[in-house]
């Protein structure tokens, strides 16, 4: 029996770590998993090769007790190794992995609710600097950003001091072995985020090697290969989300079967079956064609487009919840999608939220001290966010299923838009008396309307654009 007792949180990690062979390539020649049993449960997690003759088996127990463990492998030292360990109940914040709830939205685990007010910095682990890493944490701390899109590979301009896989540029690159440091790196942010309240939708791949890394562009094989070794690493963290791809249909070398094959076999391996979902492209403001969220692997839609009024369409298509992952990112980027003005984010972001769905944030400020936040973080310097920051109290301030409630005629969040009603008419019901407040969505600001109302009712509103009502049954 392998003398590692211990005592594990709920949703916390369990590492088990172990010596072994380390001539040839034990990242392709050694087979490693455990099989964790508490009762009847049984979980199976692959364990990986992490250098220097060194091996982890790393799993999140679910249910409070002692878990006990066996090892198998191919290799003789590495197998039928036995032990326990004591699960806990979780610390204060550990609400355990994100769950969809009630077809549409999220809850932790635990049944805790969870709202995603996401925020995009895809490389920001991969230029080596710390301080800018650190900065990035802080800002995110201090904002109402509570998922982060990131990437594990490079894109065709990057030189980062260490990739996914061995080596340092394309010319020595060993698809067959992978980097540790670059891992272990990894790892560390993805726990800053997560003590900080953060999920984070790890990219998987993504569209922009244009052959310069051959990451785009490797064969179903080496694809299965390096998922595996991700998933066995990253899995026992409650805070990861699986973004099969970023702008899935910009990548030529693969087909749609390719990609429902890939999440298929992300969804086999996962012991936690965390999230996942599938990212597309878009010619912007010109067309967009969405991946088929209907299908059974995928649990909610990551959708790419600049129209949130659509989200209502995406709801009655598709019983998923719907993240719009990316609706253009408020800056002064040359680009189309970076270029929007913070109030016209804002605006996307009350349309997709009144609708039901999620919106998520991204800044694209190139001429700024720590340039363009969707690239590598740092710091914020847009108008929105403290503005979504407003909108996210006005969400949690809200009952579970909004939409749900308006039909029912207990809450309404009626968004206006650009539109500038001097008045607009409501049906409210014969049977109970509602009250409502008017919301300046840009100056942030809530003013209840005098007085109490049923029935057909005449609201006088402000005759400016942004603004919303809210009615809450007495």
């Amino acid at each position: 029996m392998v003398k590692q007792q211990q005592k594990v949180e709920r949703w916390g990690r369990f590492e088990l770590v172990l010596n072994g062979p380390s001539a040839g390539n034990p990242y392709q020649e050694v087979q490693l998993s455990a099989r964790f049993q508490y009762k009847n449960k049984v979980i199976e997690p692959d364990g990986f090769y992490d250098g220097d003759g060194r091996y982890r088996i790393r799993f999140m127990p679910d249910q409070t007790g002692v878990w006990r463990y066996t090892t198998r492998s191919n290799r003789s030292e590495l197998d039928g190794l036995t032990g326990e360990f004591d699960c806990v109940e979780p610390s204060v914040g550990n609400h355990g992995p994100v769950r969809v709830k009630n077809k549409y939205y999220f809850a932790y685990e635990d049944g805790t609710r969870y709202l995603p007010f996401g925020t995009t910095c895809y490389h920001w682990t991969h230029l080596g600097n710390e301080a800018l890493e650190e900065s990035t944490l802080q800002t995110l701390a201090h904002s109402p950003f509570n998922k982060l899109r990131m990437c594990l590979l490079p894109t065709r301009d990057m030189r980062p001091p260490a990739i996914a896989f061995a080596g340092t540029c394309p010319e020595d690159t060993d698809k067959t072995r992978f980097n540790p440091a670059f891992f272990t790196h990894l790892e560390r942010r993805i726990e800053d985020l997560q003590r900080l309240g953060v999920e984070a939708d790890l990219i998987l791949f993504h569209p922009y090697d244009k052959d310069f890394w051959g990451f785009d562009n490797m064969d179903a094989d080496t694809d299965r290969f390096y998922l595996r070794y991700v998933i066995a690493r990253l899995a026992a963290y409650r805070n990861v989300w699986w973004s099969l791809s970023n702008e899935y249909d910009f990548n030529k070398f693969k087909t749609i079967a390719d990609w429902d094959l890939l999440i298929q076999y992300v969804q086999r391996y996962d012991p936690y079956q965390h999230l996942r979902s599938i990212h597309n492209g878009t010619k912007m403001y010109k067309s967009s064609t969405l991946y088929d969220y209907t299908k059974p692997w995928i649990t909610h839609q990551s959708i790419q487009h600049w129209d949130a009024e659509l989200t209502t369409a995406w709801r009655e298509a598709a019983p998923k919840p719907i993240v719009i992952d990316e609706i253009s990112y408020e800056g002064n980027s040359s680009r189309r999608w970076g270029n929007i003005s913070g109030e016209e984010m804002t605006h996307r972001f009350w349309e997709g939220f009144s609708r039901g769905g999620f919106v998520a944030h991204g800044e694209s400020f190139i001429d700024r001290e720590t340039r363009a936040w969707i690239s590598f973080g740092g710091k914020l310097y847009g108008e929105s966010t403290e503005r979504i920051a407003f909108l996210r109290r006005v969400i949690e301030d809200g009952p579970e299923d909004w939409i749900k409630s308006a039909e029912n005629g207990t809450y309404k969040l009626l968004y206006f838009g650009r539109h500038q009603h001097a008045y607009k008419f409501v049906e409210l019901g014969e049977d109970s008396d509602y009250r409502m407040e008017i919301i300046d969505t840009w100056n942030m600001t809530i003013t209840p309307v005098e007085g109490s109302y049923r029935g057909r009712t005449k609201v006088k509103l402000p005759g400016k654009p942004y603004t919303a009502l809210r009615i809450i049954k007495a």
